[in-house]
């Protein structure tokens, strides 16, 4: 915003150097602008590479940059009055590059100040604010005073675009992260597969919903055979590999309305919304044959998993506890059963 000040104030002093070689005002005023413009600017980047503004609310002293600029134009509209289009033409820059950052509260600031300055410029003096075009020179001078202030009003205009395009793709990337964000805090690290809480929360809205379509819903709590084992002797790295193994599978051979988390450590919550204790049964014994079936070697040689079930039925009393419960019941039934195997209720 700074440069294009800075070019702003390059531009009028160029045009007011026509001027003065068509005589209409003096090189003096031309050089003064432009140097007086440019201090300001300095100034401003000085304050604003010192990190001066930082302590304040107002980072980029819109307030002060257009009452600075305010009143270099006004004092040059009643030193040169015979340019004075040119100095009015940049008020009206002013407040345009001031729009872009201006609150509310600044916008009536910087409005009353140049309210205030032009009615005590023309009520109370009698300068003839000029427009020139008596000669070829001066009105190309004037010509181009109109066309090179539209033309920084539009890129303004464009600016004010391209910030608006960059706050909207912004927002899309806040959207996203915060969606990642969420994700991640309701999947388990490790395996992809939902984490403890989260899965806890969807076992409490199955159940409500299974009772409200009267459908039939069944868990299943699986735990890995002999885990301790397996990181005591391959590893922790490897046990951690055949975890995301074991999800992977999982995933990959239950429907999509399955729901399936980690409840903790080598243990996992498998529901099964809207299937009968027959069709659970088959779907979690289909898993364990299937995992029990996997190459595990591929992972470390020698290695190998099974899994231990215990299954059961949402009944029309159940809570999330009392299901856990009875399911927890049975898995230990499999295990004292000699693991790899699924204990039905």
């Amino acid at each position: 915003m700074l440069d294009m000040v800075g070019i702003s104030y390059v531009t009028d002093a160029a045009i007011l150097l026509i001027y003065a070689y068509a005589g209409t005002t003096t090189f003096t005023i031309a050089g003064a602008y432009g140097v007086c413009g440019l201090l300001s600017v300095a100034l401003f980047i000085a304050i604003s590479e010192a990190s001066l503004t930082d302590r304040f609310r107002d980072h980029y002293f819109v307030t002060q940059q257009s009452i600075i600029s305010l009143t270099i134009m006004l004092a040059f509209l009643y030193i040169a009055p015979e340019v004075g289009c040119l100095f009015l033409c940049s008020i009206l820059l002013v407040f345009t590059f001031a729009a872009l950052r201006s609150t509310p509260r600044q916008t009536v600031i910087g409005w009353s100040a140049a309210a205030i300055g032009l009615a005590i410029l023309f009520l109370f003096t009698d300068k003839p604010i000029g427009m020139p075009h008596e000669t070829p020179l001066e009105r190309l001078a004037t010509l181009l005073v109109f066309v090179l202030v539209l033309g920084r009003g539009m890129i303004v205009g464009l600016f004010s675009s391209s910030l608006h395009e960059s706050l909207y793709r912004r927002g899309l990337e806040l959207k996203e992260a915060y969606k990642r964000i969420e994700e991640l805090a309701e999947l388990d690290e490790l395996t992809g597969s939902l984490n403890r809480r989260s899965i806890m929360q969807t076992l409490n809205d199955e159940i409500v919903r299974a009772r409200r379509s009267n459908m039939p819903c069944a868990i299943a709590l699986i735990d890995l055979d002999w885990f301790k084992r397996i990181n005591d002797q391959f590893g922790h790295p490897v046990g951690d590999e055949a975890l995301r193994a074991f999800a992977i599978t999982v995933f990959a051979n239950i429907r999509s309305i399955d729901k399936f988390g980690r409840y903790g450590g080598e243990e996992f919550l498998l529901i099964l919304p809207e299937t009968s204790d027959s069709a659970a049964l088959r779907t979690v014994e289909r898993l364990r044959k299937i995992v029990a079936s996997l190459d595990w070697s591929a992972i470390s040689q020698n290695m190998t998993v099974t899994m231990s079930a215990g299954l059961t039925a949402l009944r029309p009393d159940d809570t999330a506890d009392s299901i856990l419960a009875r399911s927890d019941r049975l898995l230990y039934q499999a295990k004292d059963l000699g693991r790899n195997q699924v204990v039905s209720a």
